[in-house]
């Protein structure tokens, strides 16, 4: 496996990056089942731990997180790289002579996730991420944020240990 830490932004990245409103103002995510899939039963059992880090803050994101398991989540974070540093320390990461966070990689989509991906080891994009973060990806999904993209970037970091059949 080539990181045992995954950190996920979430708007355009787990999903679409469109905020639906009702008539009352209520807000809609849609999130892809496939992107579940990999983050509840895939990633952990090779040992993996999902980290969610948003700029935004919704309750929808922390109803989500519950029903897949995911114990780390970050709400609200505008400066992800220095979360990213507390998480480093949380966790006792090494960084190796590029300044990366080794076992580590984190999937975004826009400006605001360019920091971070500078400290991560392993970096992906959905295919309709912002230019300057698809030209930062190591990384680059075939699909577009919301619709497998996260799928695609865990089967990457997991492709060495993946059953073949």
């Amino acid at each position: 496996m080539k990181a045992h830490y995954l950190i996920l932004d979430v708007d355009g990245t787990l999903t679409d990056g469109k905020i639906y409103m009702g008539p009352q103002g209520e807000a809609f995510k849609v999130f892809d089942i496939k992107d579940g899939c990999g983050i509840h039963d895939i990633f952990p059992s090779y040992g993996g731990r999902v980290i969610v880090m948003t700029a935004r803050t919704s309750e929808i994101v922390k109803r989500r997180c519950e029903e897949l398991k995911i114990k780390c989540l970050y709400q609200g974070v505008r400066d992800k790289a220095q979360k990213m540093h507390e998480i480093a320390a949380e966790f006792s990461l090494q960084q190796n002579e590029k300044g990366e966070y080794m076992d580590t990689a984190y999937m975004g989509d826009d400006l605001i996730d360019l920091p971070i991906m500078r400290l991560c080891e392993h970096t992906g994009a959905p295919r309709n991420a912002a230019r300057a973060v698809l030209q930062e990806a190591t990384f680059i999904s075939g699909q577009d944020g919301g619709d497998g993209a996260v799928r695609e970037f865990i089967e990457y970091l997991c492709e060495s240990s993946l059953p073949r059949c």
